[in-house]
């Protein structure tokens, strides 16, 4: 499998383009015209940086308003297309992108249009060059790749062919079964995108909100089995129009890419297995079973506090580390642990975050499995020294730089190999899981990581909502397996000014922002915290009072949620019940649930409140870091 991807879909200008390019393990790149324009050296000297780079320019694009011309346009648009044609030799690519006609002056019909494509693959065959004709979905009149390939099979040229474009043919929701009668050998490029949902205009959709295939909506893996169908077996590339990632960092994006196409083939690979594709043996995706245990990072003090927070919630401190400064607690099957070395990674993370959940440790099937699907995707592996007698348990580099280990039979014994007990129980048993672990990044993040868990985890993605602060919103989106074991929220902040955006700032970078505990019985739950010196969020009694003319709830039931701070929500299939901690530091904070029915959701309609609860409760600015409300 050849990977490329196109200049325009990064940042930067094109030297960077290009170092991100080829450092994300791309193969190919496809030369953005503007790209080439705004850059200070001749088309030989790109030509040599790509090679230098280790890549193949793979298509220049894009040459516009070619087809269907009357005179002395049509004249023109050849004179045109000759001066590319000697900017390409110079470059050293030999296919071009020819889209179709958008121009007010352009004329109908499928045999003037092939006409045409005929005469420019002819001069371009005595340069030994090529030309791909590409469907716009917005085009004049060719705006389906069945027409685009009506017009090249006309054409009837070797060196004229098709150019596919997931974006062109989806976005208009054409049968992709068509592209199945298509041969591989007319096929010269196959471009790639996916994108959100949206209802707008098409030109406008393609060029602000196209993104990686995998991050968005479209059924781009439909669209490749088609493709593959055909015996193609040139390049794959992307085109992203997207103007978060024009704005982002150029490496991190060509690393999404890479990781997209890859995840994409091999999603096609498994679905089509009677077809011959060339992409990497990788294991499948990873049953994510659910979350073993959170790691904090703390100082001393801090630690101590985290403590009597974890004890107020009815967890006790059942084990200690033998060889290290780190201290298990737990109730029921949930595990928190409390790391205050003063080396390694736990520390450092702590010396730049303050007191944080910097660890996940997630059960998984097979955690070797995991490492190397993560690999291939270009996740990067996380490996630090353990002393005698420490299991080398999997992980890699999860959300803001924490950390990811995978735990499974073969290192589920952890606690009881690296663990002293310390004579206490397993404290209460008021939670029965983690319900779900809330990450909170910047809103440009969020694409990575949604990518990032669907690639490497059998989970799904949820449609995105929007969580109203009262300083702006805050989009969020759910990961979760099937059986609901495993669910991580991810909250992307657009602006400092909300909960969530103070947080990314006041602890540099993106990170768990809470934790959210299930219980069985959360009114029971809730005295018996209260009762251990736990102090809930205070909730507004407005916001009681209001939910009691909403749903039509009962006047008692209204006063024992006013009590005990708990809020509601309801939909069609259950109930879902949740209080919450003050905050910890720099807005972290716990939540306890309790989910009745069928409820799936996270009571986003009591985000507003919870929120102004909270702000309530920030430390004032300038006070010191370490001080606490």
């Amino acid at each position: 499998m050849k990977t490329s991807i196109a200049t325009v879909s990064i940042s930067g200008d094109l030297r960077e383009k290009l170092a991100a390019i080829a450092a994300a393990g791309f193969d190919g790149v496809e030369i953005f015209e503007n790209d080439f324009l705004t850059f200070d050296g001749s088309p030989a000297e790109v030509g040599r940086m790509v090679r230098d780079h280790g890549l193949e320019i793979t298509l220049f694009q894009p040459f516009r308003d070619f087809e269907g011309m009357p005179e002395p346009q049509r004249t023109s648009a050849m004179d045109r297309a000759e001066r590319k044609f000697d900017l390409m030799a110079e470059l050293g690519t030999d296919l071009m992108l020819v889209c179709s006609n958008v121009s007010p002056l352009a004329l109908g019909g499928i045999d003037r249009a092939a006409a045409d494509i005929r005469e420019l693959g002819e001069r371009a065959a005595k340069r030994s060059l090529r030309i791909g004709y590409e469907a716009l979905a917005w085009g004049r009149h060719i705006s389906d790749h069945r027409d685009a390939w009506e017009v090249v099979r006309r054409a009837d040229h070797p060196n004229a062919g098709l150019i596919l474009d997931s974006f062109h043919t989806l976005a208009r929701k054409i049968d992709v079964g068509s592209i199945r009668a298509i041969p591989g050998d007319k096929i010269f490029i196959v471009q790639l995108a996916d994108a959100p949902l949206i209802d707008m205009d098409l030109l406008y959709w393609s060029r602000h909100f196209r993104n990686m295939p995998g991050e968005g909506d479209l059924p781009v893996t439909e669209f490749m089995r088609a493709v593959a169908a055909t015996g193609y077996d040139g390049p794959l590339s992307l085109e992203i129009f997207n103007d978060q990632f024009r704005g982002g960092s150029p490496r991190s994006i060509a690393v999404d890419g890479r990781r997209s196409l890859i995840y994409l083939m091999d999603q096609v690979a498994r679905a089509e297995p009677a077809i011959s594709i060339d992409v990497p043996e990788i294991p499948d995706r990873v049953e994510a079973q659910g979350i073993e245990f959170v790691e904090f990072a703390a100082n001393e003090q801090e630690a101590q506090e985290l403590g009597t927070l974890f004890e107020a919630m009815g967890f006790a401190a059942v084990a200690r580390h033998r060889n290290k400064e780190v201290t298990l607690y737990r109730q029921g099957a949930v595990n928190l642990v409390v790391n205050t070395e003063k080396e390694g990674f736990a520390h450092s993370s702590y010396l730049v975050h303050g007191t944080s959940a910097y660890a996940i440790g997630l059960k998984v099937a097979d955690a070797t499995a995991t490492v190397e699907r993560a690999r291939a995707l270009g996740a990067d592996i996380f490996e630090q020294r353990h002393g005698p007698g420490e299991l080398a348990i999997p992980a890699i580099r999860g959300v803001g730089g924490g950390v990811l280990y995978f735990v499974d039979g073969k290192t589920e014994g952890v606690w009881e190999i690296e663990f002293e007990p310390t004579g206490s129980d397993a404290g209460d048993s008021a939670f029965r899981s983690i319900d779900h672990v809330a990450q909170t990044m910047n809103y440009e993040e969020m694409l990575t990581w949604i990518l990032f868990y669907t690639s490497i985890f059998q989970v799904h993605k949820s449609p995105m909502v929007d969580v109203v602060d009262p300083a702006g919103l805050v989009r969020s989106q759910v990961i979760e397996n099937a059986s609901g074991s495993l669910r991580l929220t991810l909250n992307g902040a657009e602006n400092r000014k909300t909960l969530a955006g103070t947080f990314i700032a006041e602890t540099f970078g993106s990170s768990v922002q809470h934790i959210a505990f299930r219980t069985g019985d959360i009114f029971k739950t809730a005295r018996r915290l209260r009762d251990r010196g736990f102090k809930p969020l205070v909730i507004s009694p407005n916001y009681f009072d209001d939910i009691a003319a909403r749903f039509g709830l009962e006047g008692g039931f209204v006063e024992t949620l006013r009590d005990l701070n708990i809020l509601y929500d309801r939909d069609g299939h259950g109930e879902f019940f949740q209080f919450y901690s003050g905050n910890f530091g720099e807005a972290f904070f716990f939540e306890i649930v309790e989910r009745r029915g069928g409820y799936r959701g996270y009571g986003a309609a009591n985000a507003p409140f919870r929120i102004a609860a909270q702000r309530r409760m920030l430390r004032p600015r300038g006070m010191p870091r370490a001080t606490r409300p």
